[in-house]
């Protein structure tokens, strides 16, 4: 991932930041589109970490997985 790149994602989705999963490309998740999460950071390799309101912990996949930025 370009740094650049990597810097306006980090920006974009600051830890605390609230997203509702569009579409995640994992046949073995349970997370259906629609859960909300936090963000609780974005790893080197544009990995968005959230904890999921389910419980869940797993990260959004850059290119592979859709996320959306929401209020509240």
């Amino acid at each position: 991932m370009l740094k650049e790149m990597l810097k306006q994602l980090r920006s974009y989705y600051p830890p605390g930041t609230r997203v509702m999963l569009i579409r995640m490309n994992d046949p073995y998740t349970k997370l259906q589109p629609g859960t909300k999460g936090t963000v609780t950071g974005v790893d080197d390799i544009g990995t968005i970490h959230v904890n999921w309101d389910s419980g869940s912990y797993l990260g959004i996949a850059f290119g592979e997985d859709e996320c959306r930025k929401i209020e509240g």
